[in-house]
C-alpha cells in the first residue's frame, strides 16, 4: 500500500527545553510520532489506542482493561506469552496500561530491534487469538488484581466511591478496572466485539522515542503498519455530559483495616483543551502553591508546621484528560484529632487563601520549580514517548505539548486566583472522610 506522509518539522520548547519531533500520517490513518534522543542507543516503541475505559458500553465496566490483558495472549504467529518473552530475550521489557481515556502498549530495546518490536506490534493490532480458557483465566486474574489493588485497600475503595459521586452522568465516575459484578461477566465474545471495532491503525498513535531517525521509523512503519487495514466501526468518542452540580456530595468511609484517617476532597475542573491550556496551567500552579511542596506549601506551612494539626498534606491536579478532570485536596490529621476538626482547619486554609492572594515570593519560587521539573522530565526518553501519547491520545497536539512549560511561566497570579475562585466551589464537590469502623460510630 502507498503511504502518504507529511513530515512534521522540528518543534521545540524555549528555554525548557528542546525536543525534536517529527510526525506523519500514514494511509491507513495510523498517526506517526518520533521523538530524537541520540544519547543512548535505546529505543521506546509504544503504540496508543484511543480507546479507555470511558467509552465502553453499559454494562461492561472494565473491557478496556480487560482486553489489555488478553492483547497478550498471542496470534496465530505469537504463541500465549511469547510477545514478553521474545520482547526480553532482545534485552528488552515490555508492558500495557489502561487509562480512562487512553490504552498503551510499549516496549523499551535497543535501537536495533525496533524493527521486530514493530512486527510483533503490528501483528497483534488485527490478529489476536483467543480462546475460551484464556478468557476464562485473564478474567480471573482480572479480578484477583481488584482483590489486591480495590477490595483490600479502604483508600482505594474511597476514592472509587468518591470518583463515583462526582460524576453523576459522566463514564469517569466508573472505574477503570470496572465493577466487580460486570467484571464477572465478560466474555470473550465482548472482548472481541471491543477489539475489532476499536484496534486498528486508525484509532492508534505510534509513538518512537530514542536512538532512530525519522526516516528509518517512517519506513518500518511502512512495512509493518502500513497493510493493516483501518477500521470502519469506529464511532466518535462523544460522551455524556455532566449537568449543573448542584449540592456538594459527602461520605464516610469506615473501616477497621484503615491505619490512618484523613479528609479528602475533590472539586470539578476544566480539563487542559487544544490550543485552550492557560486556565489548565493557572489549576496547576494552584496545586502546587496550596499543597505541592511537603514543607512550604500553603497547606503544609499552615497545618503542619504553624497549628501542627496534620502530619501529612497535599493537593493535586492533572487536567490531562479528554473530558473534565478534578482538582483536589488531602490533610491527613496528627494522631488522635477528629476528622472534623481536620477538615474545619483545611477549610480556613482555603479561605484565608481566598482571601489573601498568592504570595510573590511563593509564585516565583514554584515557577521555578515546575520550569526545572519540565526540564528534568525531557531527560527520559521513556517519560518524553508517555508524554507526547497521553497528550495526543486526547486530542491534544505536538505543538499543546510543546508550548505547554511556557504557558506555565506566563500565567499570572491574578490568573491564578481566578482559578481558584472558580474551582473552590463545594457546590462541585465531593468529601469523603475515611476512618476506622469505632471512630465512625
Amino acid at each position: 500500500m502507498r503511504l502518504a506522509w507529511v513530515f512534521g518539522f522540528a518543534l521545540m520548547v524555549g528555554a525548557a527545553g528542546a525536543d525534536t519531533v517529527s510526525t506523519f500520517k500514514l494511509d491507513n490513518g495510523m498517526d506517526v510520532v518520533v521523538i530524537e534522543d541520540h544519547r543512548a542507543p535505546v529505543v521506546v516503541h509504544m503504540v496508543w489506542y484511543r480507546i479507555g475505559s470511558a467509552d465502553e458500553s453499559p454494562g461492561h465496566s472494565g473491557i478496556a482493561h480487560f482486553l489489555e490483558h488478553l492483547m497478550f495472549q498471542g496470534t496465530k504467529e505469537v504463541a500465549p506469552g511469547d510477545l514478553s518473552k521474545i520482547v526480553s530475550a532482545q534485552g528488552g521489557s515490555d508492558n500495557a496500561f489502561t487509562s480512562l481515556d487512553y490504552t498503551a502498549y510499549f516496549q523499551r530495546v535497543a535501537s536495533d530491534r525496533l524493527d521486530l518490536m514493530m512486527k510483533l506490534e503490528a501483528d497483534r493490532m488485527r490478529n489476536l487469538n483467543l480462546t475460551e480458557e484464556d478468557v476464562t483465566t485473564e478474567r480471573q486474574v482480572i479480578l484477583e488484581e481488584r482483590n489486591e489493588r480495590t477490595d483490600s485497600d479502604p483508600g482505594a475503595l474511597l476514592g472509587e466511591q468518591m470518583a463515583a459521586a462526582q460524576y453523576m452522568n459522566h463514564p469517569y465516575g466508573t472505574p477503570v478496572i470496572g465493577w466487580r459484578h460486570e467484571m464477572e461477566a465478560l466474555s470473550r465474545q465482548d472482548a472481541l466485539d471491543f477489539y475489532q471495532a476499536n484496534y486498528a491503525p486508525n484509532n492508534a498513535i505510534l509513538v518512537v522515542a530514542g536512538d532512530v531517525t525519522p526516516e528509518e521509523v517512517l519506513a518500518m512503519a511502512k512495512v509493518h503498519y502500513g497493510p493493516v487495514p483501518p477500521s470502519d466501526l469506529i464511532k466518535p468518542r462523544i460522551r455524556p455530559t455532566e449537568p449543573p452540580q448542584l449540592a456538594e456530595r459527602r461520605m464516610v468511609l469506615a473501616d477497621e483495616r484503615v491505619a490512618q484517617p484523613y479528609v479528602i476532597r475533590t472539586y470539578l475542573a476544566p480539563e487542559r483543551n487544544p490550543g485552550d491550556q492557560r486556565q489548565a496551567a493557572a489549576l496547576k500552579l494552584l496545586a502546587e502553591l496550596l499543597g505541592g511542596n511537603p514543607t512550604t506549601s500553603v497547606l503544609a506551612r499552615a497545618l503542619q508546621f504553624d497549628t501542627q494539626k496534620a502530619v501529612y498534606t497535599a493537593a493535586f491536579y492533572d487536567g490531562l484528560s479528554l473530558d473534565a478532570d478534578t482538582f483536589g485536596v488531602i490533610v491527613v490529621p496528627v494522631p488522635g484529632q477528629g476528622l472534623q476538626e481536620t477538615e474545619e482547619a483545611m477549610d480556613a486554609v482555603l479561605t484565608k487563601f481566598l482571601a489573601d492572594g498568592v504570595n510573590a515570593e511563593d509564585f516565583a519560587r514554584i515557577k521555578a520549580q515546575v520550569r526545572a521539573s519540565e526540564i528534568y522530565g525531557r531527560d527520559n526518553v521513556q517519560g518524553l514517548a508517555r508524554t507526547y501519547g497521553a497528550a495526543l491520545s486526547i486530542g491534544l497536539s505536538v505543538q499543546d505539548v510543546q508550548d505547554w512549560a511556557d504557558i506555565l511561566q506566563d500565567v499570572t497570579e491574578d490568573e491564578v486566583m481566578a482559578a481558584a475562585r472558580m474551582v473552590l466551589d463545594r457546590k462541585q464537590a465531593v468529601t469523603g472522610w475515611l476512618t476506622k469502623e469505632e471512630a465512625a460510630q
